[in-house]
């Protein structure tokens, strides 16, 4: 049956020796952007799939590492035909790595939870935590009830995980606000794993981590306000009020996890859940850095939710991009290896720096295919389609894909484009043999994009 396929895949997948199987540093939230940018933005079930292992294997055996509940990878790979997950993808679900007390993302999401834990002495708010929540969510949740229309480009397959037309992996933890609004809770942080179909470089996975956070202010604080909505809202001294605790409450988060010494600086953004809405970014190691998106939650939001007598803020941020940066671990890639020589470096609540432990030299490959047809065919070549292609052949070893040439034959008009492939193990050196063998593999599928290749 369907199960059986997908196990036989994977477990294929993972006893290959050359098939073997983190926004995260950009901003964690949605925007309202052009459509080829990425946006930034969860049943129980048994563990019955093993993970693919990553292409960095350890030279000592790791302990086995528990998989958590949603490491069933039959839930997510499903014969419906909107189903775009591949068993690469599926078999990271249910890792939990910001569950595990010694992993970097497990230190910087329980130094966060800390942190807010501890403003219940000054503030008096308790934040409540959700950190297990499933994985697969409906696209209401994850789209309609955070105000991000249709049409929107972070909707789209070529950006999105789909189980079926109408779930799908979160894009990002927000898609749990409203569910936990109507639950009635005032004030809580949601963390957990996110998926996004991304361009590929060492900043950038198509898993990785977010926390969202969440607080509705006293009602008698709002009491002015209360009937207040649009432009009149936004002028109001109880907007104003939410912004500074907002911004006084991540601003005491940044010198909590970087030092009270901290630079800070907030601009003004665009998120479609939030207005007004902000950025905040750090000067750290001699540049700004962005590090999370914020602001006063959306009325319509708050009203979608069945919460429209109250008044708050939202902010979330990427787990990942804030590791690399404390732990200076320079490829997105190293939170999912087993090596033990990675893990061995880290203990629960202790922020260290990372030392390399690999220089082992790249593989590159170059691959040049058409896009279209002619002038009179519009082409269908979406470039995440490309990319997740090259992780289902080749896993963890594609460490870079960047596009080095494109044009348009000036006769015929039909498009071309010319990508480089590195590819790059970070335990042992690669041969040019079995990257041959990937490459031609990822050759021969090519065509399933309508491409024609050069």
């Amino acid at each position: 049956g369907h199960r059986d396929r997908v196990m036989q895949q994977l477990l294929w997948r993972a006893r290959s020796p050359k098939l073997s199987c983190a926004e995260a540093c950009r901003n964690t939230w949605i925007r309202q952007i052009p459509p080829r940018r990425s946006f930034g933005v969860r049943g129980l079930s048994t563990i019955s799939t093993p993970p693919l292992r990553s292409s960095f294997r350890a030279s000592t055996p790791l302990q086995a590492l528990s998989l958590g509940k949603y490491a069933d990878a039959s839930r997510y790979i499903t014969p419906h035909p909107s189903n775009n997950i591949t068993p690469h993808i599926a078999s990271l679900v249910g890792r939990d790595l910001h569950l595990r007390h010694s992993h970097p993302i497990g230190i910087i999401r329980a130094k966060i939870q800390e942190y807010f834990a501890s403003l219940s002495q000054t503030t008096g708010t308790d934040y409540k935590v959700f950190d297990a929540e499933d994985p697969i969510v409906t696209s209401q949740q994850c789209f309609d009830d955070l105000l991000i229309p249709k049409g929107h480009p972070g909707r789209e397959p070529s950006d999105t995980y789909y189980v079926t037309d109408s779930t799908i992996l979160r894009t990002h933890t927000s898609a749990h606000q409203s569910q936990h609004l109507r639950s009635g809770v005032d004030a809580f942080l949601c963390s957990g794993d996110v998926y996004r179909r991304d361009e590929i470089d060492a900043t950038h996975y198509p898993a990785f981590h977010q926390m969202e956070g969440v607080n509705l202010m006293d009602p008698s604080l709002m009491d002015g306000a209360s009937s207040m909505s649009g432009e009149e809202w936004l002028k109001s001294p109880e907007c104003r009020m939410i912004e500074s605790d907002l911004k006084s409450t991540l601003e005491g988060l940044m010198d909590h996890l970087f030092g009270p010494s901290t630079q800070k600086r907030w601009n003004e953004d665009f998120f479609p859940f939030t207005q007004p809405s902000f950025e905040l970014e750090i000067y750290h190691n001699n540049e700004w850095m962005e590090v999370l998106g914020c602001g006063v939650i959306h009325e319509e939001v708050l009203d979608l939710s069945g919460r429209s007598d109250r008044r708050g803020w939202a902010f979330g941020l990427g787990l990942e991009r804030l590791a690399m940066i404390l732990f200076k671990i320079p490829d997105i890639r190293l939170f999912w290896t087993d090596d033990e020589r990675f893990h061995s470096q880290f203990k629960e609540g202790k922020i260290v720096e990372f030392r390399s432990y690999s220089r082992y030299p790249p593989v590159f490959k170059d691959i040049a295919f058409w896009t279209s047809k002619g002038e009179s065919c519009e082409s269908e070549f979406v470039e995440n389609d490309f990319f997740d292609l090259a992780r289902s052949v080749a896993g963890d070893l594609v460490e870079k894909i960047e596009c080095i040439d494109s044009f348009s034959h000036p006769k015929t008009g039909r498009s071309s484009r010319c990508y480089r492939i590195s590819y790059r193990s970070m335990d042992r050196s690669l041969t040019n043999e079995e990257i041959d063998e990937l490459q031609f593999k990822l050759r021969d599928e090519c065509p399933s994009l309508g491409c024609e290749l050069r």
